[in-house]
Protein backbone atom coordinates (compact mmCIF):
# COMPACT_ATOMS: atom_id res chain seq x y z
CA UNK A 1 0.00 0.00 0.00
CA UNK A 2 0.98 4.00 -0.67
CA UNK A 3 1.84 5.26 2.26
CA UNK A 4 2.09 8.99 3.01
CA UNK A 5 3.15 10.64 6.12
CA UNK A 6 2.05 14.57 6.24
CA UNK A 7 3.73 16.88 9.13
CA UNK A 8 2.05 19.89 10.29
CA UNK A 9 2.45 22.23 13.39
CA UNK A 10 -1.34 23.57 11.96
CA UNK A 11 -3.53 20.79 13.55
CA UNK A 12 -6.63 20.43 15.95
CA UNK A 13 -7.56 22.57 18.32
CA UNK A 14 -6.76 24.91 15.83
CA UNK A 15 -9.44 25.58 12.85
CA UNK A 16 -8.06 27.48 10.06
CA UNK A 17 -7.82 27.07 6.48
CA UNK A 18 -4.40 25.23 6.58
CA UNK A 19 -6.29 22.56 9.14
CA UNK A 20 -9.37 22.20 6.72
CA UNK A 21 -7.01 21.88 3.96
CA UNK A 22 -5.28 19.06 5.01
CA UNK A 23 -8.24 17.72 6.87
CA UNK A 24 -10.87 17.39 3.58
CA UNK A 25 -7.59 16.55 1.65
CA UNK A 26 -6.89 13.04 3.69
CA UNK A 27 -10.24 12.08 3.60
CA UNK A 28 -10.19 12.11 -0.71
CA UNK A 29 -6.80 10.58 -0.12
CA UNK A 30 -7.70 7.60 2.20
CA UNK A 31 -11.08 7.51 -0.39
CA UNK A 32 -8.09 6.84 -3.36
CA UNK A 33 -7.19 3.93 -1.30
CA UNK A 34 -3.82 5.64 0.09
CA UNK A 35 -2.58 4.92 4.02
CA UNK A 36 -2.37 8.70 5.20
CA UNK A 37 -0.47 9.51 8.59
CA UNK A 38 0.09 12.51 10.48
CA UNK A 39 2.90 14.05 12.65
CA UNK A 40 1.52 17.08 14.41
CA UNK A 41 1.64 18.65 17.94
CA UNK A 42 -0.89 16.51 19.24
CA UNK A 43 1.78 13.69 18.96
CA UNK A 44 4.23 15.68 21.55
CA UNK A 45 4.17 18.46 24.39
CA UNK A 46 3.05 21.72 23.35
CA UNK A 47 3.05 24.89 24.64
CA UNK A 48 0.71 28.21 23.23
CA UNK A 49 2.51 30.44 20.53
CA UNK A 50 3.16 33.56 22.21
CA UNK A 51 0.63 36.31 21.31
CA UNK A 52 -1.67 33.63 19.69
CA UNK A 53 -2.36 30.97 21.95
CA UNK A 54 -4.71 28.78 19.90
CA UNK A 55 -1.78 28.23 18.35
CA UNK A 56 0.03 24.84 20.29
CA UNK A 57 3.82 24.68 18.98
CA UNK A 58 4.97 21.25 19.78
CA UNK A 59 8.29 20.85 22.26
CA UNK A 60 9.70 17.92 21.76
CA UNK A 61 13.44 16.56 20.23
CA UNK A 62 14.31 15.49 16.73
CA UNK A 63 14.68 11.88 17.57
CA UNK A 64 10.99 11.51 18.99
CA UNK A 65 9.77 13.12 15.39
CA UNK A 66 12.69 11.07 13.38
CA UNK A 67 10.92 7.85 15.06
CA UNK A 68 7.53 8.59 14.52
CA UNK A 69 7.99 9.27 10.75
CA UNK A 70 10.28 6.42 10.24
CA UNK A 71 7.61 3.73 12.57
CA UNK A 72 5.04 5.16 9.05
CA UNK A 73 7.56 3.53 7.14
CA UNK A 74 6.67 6.81 4.45
CA UNK A 75 6.23 6.13 0.65
CA UNK A 76 6.13 9.69 0.50
CA UNK A 77 6.24 13.19 2.88
CA UNK A 78 4.54 16.09 2.60
CA UNK A 79 5.36 19.01 4.87
CA UNK A 80 2.90 21.60 5.35
CA UNK A 81 4.60 24.10 7.76
CA UNK A 82 7.74 25.77 8.40
CA UNK A 83 7.25 25.19 12.25
CA UNK A 84 9.24 23.29 14.63
CA UNK A 85 7.75 19.91 13.35
CA UNK A 86 8.28 20.96 9.74
CA UNK A 87 12.10 21.89 10.26
CA UNK A 88 12.75 18.45 12.03
CA UNK A 89 10.83 16.92 9.40
CA UNK A 90 12.62 18.90 6.36
CA UNK A 91 15.65 17.29 8.15
CA UNK A 92 14.82 13.96 8.33
CA UNK A 93 14.36 14.14 4.74
CA UNK A 94 17.76 16.00 3.96
CA UNK A 95 19.71 13.46 5.96
CA UNK A 96 17.67 10.51 4.70
CA UNK A 97 17.75 11.45 0.65
CA UNK A 98 14.13 11.11 0.86
CA UNK A 99 12.46 13.36 -1.62
CA UNK A 100 9.66 15.49 -0.12
CA UNK A 101 6.98 18.32 -1.48
CA UNK A 102 6.15 21.44 0.49
CA UNK A 103 3.22 23.54 -0.05
CA UNK A 104 3.04 27.72 1.33
CA UNK A 105 -0.04 27.79 2.93
CA UNK A 106 0.46 31.14 4.67
CA UNK A 107 2.17 34.43 4.30
CA UNK A 108 4.53 34.02 7.26
CA UNK A 109 7.00 36.43 6.74
CA UNK A 110 4.52 39.35 6.93
CA UNK A 111 2.34 37.50 9.91
CA UNK A 112 5.45 37.64 11.53
CA UNK A 113 5.92 41.31 11.26
CA UNK A 114 2.88 41.99 11.80
CA UNK A 115 2.84 40.80 15.41
CA UNK A 116 6.80 41.57 15.91
CA UNK A 117 9.68 43.95 14.28
CA UNK A 118 11.53 41.30 12.13
CA UNK A 119 12.38 42.51 9.19
CA UNK A 120 10.74 41.12 6.14
CA UNK A 121 13.53 40.43 4.17
CA UNK A 122 15.09 37.84 6.43
CA UNK A 123 12.03 35.64 6.87
CA UNK A 124 11.69 35.60 2.91
CA UNK A 125 15.04 34.25 2.59
CA UNK A 126 14.24 31.71 5.44
CA UNK A 127 11.52 30.74 3.24
CA UNK A 128 13.55 30.35 0.21
CA UNK A 129 16.04 28.04 2.25
CA UNK A 130 13.31 25.97 3.58
CA UNK A 131 11.16 25.25 0.91
CA UNK A 132 13.94 25.15 -1.97
CA UNK A 133 15.34 22.46 -0.48
CA UNK A 134 11.80 20.16 -1.54
CA UNK A 135 11.36 18.85 -4.56
CA UNK A 136 7.99 21.03 -4.80
CA UNK A 137 6.36 23.72 -3.46
CA UNK A 138 2.62 23.50 -3.33
CA UNK A 139 0.71 27.07 -3.93
CA UNK A 140 -2.78 27.53 -4.17
CA UNK A 141 -2.91 30.08 -7.44
CA UNK A 142 -1.26 31.69 -10.17
CA UNK A 143 -0.90 35.31 -8.81
CA UNK A 144 0.61 33.64 -5.45
CA UNK A 145 3.20 31.47 -8.00
CA UNK A 146 4.29 34.47 -9.77
CA UNK A 147 5.03 36.44 -6.40
CA UNK A 148 6.72 33.81 -4.79
CA UNK A 149 8.93 32.95 -8.18
CA UNK A 150 9.65 36.46 -8.12
CA UNK A 151 11.37 36.18 -4.66
CA UNK A 152 13.17 33.18 -5.69
CA UNK A 153 11.27 30.11 -4.72
CA UNK A 154 11.42 26.99 -7.20
CA UNK A 155 9.49 23.67 -7.83
CA UNK A 156 6.32 25.60 -7.81
CA UNK A 157 3.44 23.48 -8.57
CA UNK A 158 -0.22 24.32 -8.35
CA UNK A 159 -2.79 23.01 -5.69
CA UNK A 160 -6.06 24.17 -5.49
CA UNK A 161 -8.62 24.04 -3.18
CA UNK A 162 -12.27 22.59 -2.85
CA UNK A 163 -15.91 23.12 -0.99
CA UNK A 164 -17.91 20.67 0.73
CA UNK A 165 -21.22 22.10 -1.31
CA UNK A 166 -23.23 19.70 0.78
CA UNK A 167 -22.65 21.71 3.77
CA UNK A 168 -22.23 24.68 2.70
CA UNK A 169 -25.44 25.75 0.47
CA UNK A 170 -28.05 28.30 0.12
CA UNK A 171 -31.10 28.66 2.67
CA UNK A 172 -34.59 30.60 2.95
CA UNK A 173 -33.38 33.71 4.11
CA UNK A 174 -34.66 34.82 7.28
CA UNK A 175 -36.04 38.45 8.17
CA UNK A 176 -33.79 39.57 10.89
CA UNK A 177 -31.18 36.87 11.08
CA UNK A 178 -29.64 37.24 14.57
CA UNK A 179 -32.38 39.30 15.81
CA UNK A 180 -30.69 42.45 13.37
CA UNK A 181 -31.93 44.04 10.07
CA UNK A 182 -30.85 43.47 6.48
CA UNK A 183 -28.36 43.68 4.72
CA UNK A 184 -26.24 41.55 6.59
CA UNK A 185 -22.67 41.99 5.89
CA UNK A 186 -20.47 38.80 7.03
CA UNK A 187 -16.68 38.15 7.72
CA UNK A 188 -15.51 34.59 8.74
CA UNK A 189 -12.67 33.14 10.52
CA UNK A 190 -9.63 34.00 12.96
CA UNK A 191 -10.00 37.40 14.49
CA UNK A 192 -6.30 38.23 15.05
CA UNK A 193 -4.33 41.20 12.99
CA UNK A 194 -3.47 39.41 10.13
CA UNK A 195 -7.13 39.60 9.22
CA UNK A 196 -7.15 43.26 8.61
CA UNK A 197 -11.10 43.37 10.17
CA UNK A 198 -11.04 47.18 11.16
CA UNK A 199 -10.96 47.44 7.41
CA UNK A 200 -14.40 46.00 7.01
CA UNK A 201 -15.98 47.19 10.80
CA UNK A 202 -14.65 51.12 10.20
CA UNK A 203 -16.79 51.09 6.62
CA UNK A 204 -20.05 53.20 6.75
CA UNK A 205 -22.46 50.04 5.45
CA UNK A 206 -25.98 49.49 5.64
CA UNK A 207 -27.84 47.08 7.77
CA UNK A 208 -25.79 45.33 9.80
CA UNK A 209 -21.76 43.70 10.34
CA UNK A 210 -21.35 40.47 11.80
CA UNK A 211 -18.07 38.65 12.75
CA UNK A 212 -17.97 34.90 13.02
CA UNK A 213 -14.74 34.13 14.54
CA UNK A 214 -12.63 33.81 17.78
CA UNK A 215 -8.63 34.81 18.55
CA UNK A 216 -6.49 37.07 20.30
CA UNK A 217 -7.64 40.26 19.28
CA UNK A 218 -11.51 39.44 19.50
CA UNK A 219 -11.95 41.41 23.24
CA UNK A 220 -10.48 44.36 21.90
CA UNK A 221 -12.38 44.96 18.60
CA UNK A 222 -15.76 44.52 20.66
CA UNK A 223 -14.79 47.37 22.88
CA UNK A 224 -13.99 49.11 19.70
CA UNK A 225 -16.68 48.16 17.72
CA UNK A 226 -19.54 48.05 20.09
CA UNK A 227 -22.39 47.66 17.01
CA UNK A 228 -21.03 45.22 15.67
CA UNK A 229 -21.56 41.73 16.60
CA UNK A 230 -18.87 39.05 17.20
CA UNK A 231 -20.74 35.48 17.29
CA UNK A 232 -17.48 33.76 18.38
CA UNK A 233 -16.82 30.62 16.55
CA UNK A 234 -19.15 28.40 14.68
CA UNK A 235 -18.89 24.58 13.49
CA UNK A 236 -20.38 21.97 11.03
CA UNK A 237 -24.16 23.33 10.52
CA UNK A 238 -23.94 26.01 12.57
CA UNK A 239 -21.53 27.59 10.94
CA UNK A 240 -22.85 26.49 7.15
CA UNK A 241 -26.30 27.71 8.83
CA UNK A 242 -24.96 31.27 9.23
CA UNK A 243 -23.49 32.05 6.23
CA UNK A 244 -26.60 31.29 4.54
CA UNK A 245 -28.10 34.73 6.36
CA UNK A 246 -25.73 36.77 4.97
CA UNK A 247 -26.28 39.44 2.09
CA UNK A 248 -22.62 39.91 1.14
CA UNK A 249 -19.51 38.26 2.45
CA UNK A 250 -16.32 40.74 3.12
CA UNK A 251 -13.37 39.47 3.12
CA UNK A 252 -10.72 42.18 4.15
CA UNK A 253 -7.56 40.38 4.32
CA UNK A 254 -4.38 41.06 2.02
CA UNK A 255 -2.38 38.57 3.09
CA UNK A 256 -4.14 35.01 2.57
CA UNK A 257 -2.60 32.82 0.22
CA UNK A 258 -5.91 31.78 -0.89
CA UNK A 259 -9.43 32.37 1.16
CA UNK A 260 -11.12 29.15 1.77
CA UNK A 261 -13.95 31.12 3.55
CA UNK A 262 -14.50 32.77 0.26
CA UNK A 263 -15.62 29.11 -1.33
CA UNK A 264 -17.85 28.77 1.72
CA UNK A 265 -19.97 31.83 1.37
CA UNK A 266 -20.18 31.36 -2.58
CA UNK A 267 -21.49 28.06 -2.14
CA UNK A 268 -23.97 29.35 0.55
CA UNK A 269 -25.11 32.00 -2.01
CA UNK A 270 -23.34 34.52 -0.78
CA UNK A 271 -21.82 37.16 -3.29
CA UNK A 272 -17.98 38.33 -1.56
CA UNK A 273 -16.66 41.69 -1.32
CA UNK A 274 -12.84 41.74 -1.33
CA UNK A 275 -9.68 43.37 -2.38
CA UNK A 276 -8.00 42.47 -5.70
CA UNK A 277 -5.36 40.79 -4.15
CA UNK A 278 -4.18 37.03 -4.22
CA UNK A 279 -7.02 34.98 -3.24
CA UNK A 280 -9.89 36.78 -4.11
CA UNK A 281 -8.61 38.00 -7.10
CA UNK A 282 -7.81 34.45 -8.16
CA UNK A 283 -10.99 33.18 -7.61
CA UNK A 284 -13.99 36.34 -8.38
CA UNK A 285 -11.99 37.60 -11.19
CA UNK A 286 -13.65 37.07 -14.81
CA UNK A 287 -16.54 36.83 -12.33
CA UNK A 288 -18.00 39.66 -11.65
CA UNK A 289 -21.62 38.41 -11.42
CA UNK A 290 -20.06 36.10 -8.18
CA UNK A 291 -19.06 39.33 -6.42
CA UNK A 292 -16.88 42.69 -6.43
CA UNK A 293 -13.09 43.19 -6.36
CA UNK A 294 -12.51 47.01 -5.63
CA UNK A 295 -9.16 48.61 -3.55
CA UNK A 296 -11.80 51.06 -1.80
CA UNK A 297 -13.47 47.71 0.31
CA UNK A 298 -16.78 49.86 1.11
CA UNK A 299 -17.01 50.24 -3.29
CA UNK A 300 -17.09 46.76 -3.21
CA UNK A 301 -19.38 46.06 -0.36
CA UNK A 302 -22.02 47.89 -1.61
CA UNK A 303 -21.36 46.69 -5.50
CA UNK A 304 -21.66 42.81 -4.46
CA UNK A 305 -24.93 44.06 -2.44
CA UNK A 306 -26.55 45.66 -5.46
CA UNK A 307 -24.86 43.32 -8.84
CA UNK A 308 -24.10 40.45 -7.94
CA UNK A 309 -26.23 37.05 -7.87
CA UNK A 310 -26.92 34.72 -5.08
CA UNK A 311 -27.17 31.59 -8.11
CA UNK A 312 -23.68 32.93 -9.61
CA UNK A 313 -22.28 33.35 -6.32
CA UNK A 314 -23.04 28.91 -5.68
CA UNK A 315 -22.43 28.33 -9.55
CA UNK A 316 -18.93 29.78 -9.45
CA UNK A 317 -18.14 27.65 -6.37
CA UNK A 318 -19.42 24.34 -7.69
CA UNK A 319 -16.54 24.71 -10.31
CA UNK A 320 -14.50 23.99 -6.81
CA UNK A 321 -14.13 20.03 -5.62
CA UNK A 322 -11.95 18.60 -2.99
CA UNK A 323 -11.65 15.17 -5.46
CA UNK A 324 -10.23 17.34 -7.89
CA UNK A 325 -7.82 19.29 -5.92
CA UNK A 326 -6.15 16.20 -3.81
CA UNK A 327 -5.56 14.34 -7.37
CA UNK A 328 -3.83 17.85 -7.97
CA UNK A 329 -2.29 17.00 -4.57
CA UNK A 330 -1.11 14.01 -4.57
CA UNK A 331 0.29 14.36 -8.61
CA UNK A 332 2.45 16.91 -6.88
CA UNK A 333 3.92 14.72 -4.36
CA UNK A 334 4.51 11.88 -7.02
CA UNK A 335 6.30 14.54 -8.53
CA UNK A 336 8.25 15.12 -5.83
CA UNK A 337 9.48 11.81 -6.17
CA UNK A 338 9.91 11.60 -9.99
CA UNK A 339 6.71 9.36 -10.51
CA UNK A 340 3.61 11.36 -12.18
CA UNK A 341 1.07 8.31 -12.02
CA UNK A 342 -2.01 8.64 -9.37
CA UNK A 343 -2.72 5.20 -7.75
CA UNK A 344 -6.38 3.69 -7.87
CA UNK A 345 -7.96 2.28 -5.26
CA UNK A 346 -9.21 -1.12 -5.72
CA UNK A 347 -13.05 -1.38 -6.07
Amino acid sequence: MTRLTIVTDAWYPQVNGVVRSIENTNRELTRMGLDVSMVTPRDFRSIPCPTYPEIRLAVTLYGNVARLIESYQPSYVHIATEGPLGLMARHWCLAHHMPFSTSYHTRFPEYVSARWPVPEGWLHAFMRWFHNSGNVCMVATDSLERDLAGRGLRHLARWSRGIDAGQFTPRPLEDRPFGLPRPIFMTVGRVAVEKNLPAFLDLDLPGSRIVVGDGPVRAALERRYPDVLFTGAKFGRELAAAYAQADVFVFPSKTDTFGNTILEALASGVPVAAHPVTGPADILGGHPEAGALNDDLRTACLTALQRCSRTAARDLALTYSWEAATRQFFDNVMMANGDRLLPVAAE
